[in-house]
């Protein structure tokens, strides 16, 4: 089994920024599984935001977020991280954190195997 536990959610103004960590954890957690990060939205379907492959090469985007955010993870300390800075009211949601063992798992939820609670992000105008 894998745990995915996300943190440093909050409320935060337009224009600013936060940053969000998943710490994964388990038996057969491996550093070779590739790791993204979703958000849904009240009334929405569950998004893609950002992914990144194990050796933390390969990186996407969502075109929304796109230069704006930036994915990153700690293979010592089995963290995933979200950095996420100018910040719109668009971006409020739950972040989930996300785990694939595929290496190089992609921008489908169908991808990922393992899946954290979520942590809400709001950015007030």
């Amino acid at each position: 089994q894998v745990q995915l536990v996300e943190s440093g959610g909050g409320l935060v103004q337009a224009g600013g920024s936060l940053r969000l960590s998943c710490a994964a954890s388990g038996r057969t957690f491996s550093i070779y599984y590739g790791m993204g990060w979703f958000r849904q939205a009240p009334g929405e379907e569950r998004e893609f935001v950002a992914r990144i492959s194990w050796m933390s090469i390969n990186t996407d985007y969502a075109d929304s977020v796109k230069g704006r955010f930036t994915i990153s993870k700690d293979n010592a300390k089995n963290t995933l991280y979200l950095q996420m800075n100018s910040l719109k009211p668009e971006d409020t949601a739950i972040y989930y954190c996300a785990a694939s063992s595929n290496p190089n798992a992609r921008t489908m939820t169908s991808a990922y195997d393992y899946w954290g609670q979520g942590t809400q992000v709001t950015v007030s105008s």
